[in-house]
């Protein structure tokens, strides 16, 4: 299953390129994460629970973070097992390009497989559920560095961005 898409980030392109190699911003972002540790440079283990349809199951694996050109694009590998469910693997190719209104565009390719029992559940499911998770990983990351979360941390002076729950996380 291929997907592509891209999501004009109201935030500089440091910030957003900070933000994807965050393990906490990254733990946040991915649904179903309960757990995920290590650095970009080894790699992180990871834990996310997932239901696919009737199938519900704990997936424990790795995600790397590859192909690294400094400010401008990287891939976010991930496979993991989840006993009798299956497997689940897949790859994000992510680029990082500078808007007119001084945010990010950022384009992502992703690719996922299944196996096991998760791909007896036809493609028409796995190809959606595929897309929602894709969906929900970078809404909630472009929500994190546009949105604030709470209005205490709404600034009247429209001169000054807003920071959402990733700004105020990475300082």
């Amino acid at each position: 299953m291929n997907l592509a898409d891209a999501r004009d980030i109201a935030a500089p392109r440091t910030a957003v390129w900070a933000a994807i190699l965050d393990p906490e911003v990254l733990k946040a972002c991915i649904p179903g994460c309960k757990e995920l540790a290590g650095t970009v440079d080894e790699g992180f283990e990871a834990v996310v629970v997932q239901k696919v349809g009737p199938v519900k199951a704990t997936f424990k694996g790795q995600v790397d973070v590859s192909d690294i050109v400094e400010g401008q694009s990287l891939t976010l590998t991930g496979q993991g097992k989840g006993g009798p469910a299956g497997f689940a693997k897949g790859a994000a190719k992510v680029s990082f390009a500078d808007t007119a209104e001084g945010g990010t565009l950022l384009t992502y390719d992703v690719e996922a497989k299944v196996g096991g029992k998760l791909a007896q559940l036809g493609s028409r499911i796995i190809d959606g559920f595929t897309k929602k998770l894709a969906d929900q990983f970078f809404e909630r990351f472009q929500d994190g560095l546009e949105d604030p979360t709470d209005a205490d941390d709404v600034e009247e002076d429209e001169e000054k961005p807003k920071k959402g729950w990733i700004g105020r996380m990475l300082g």
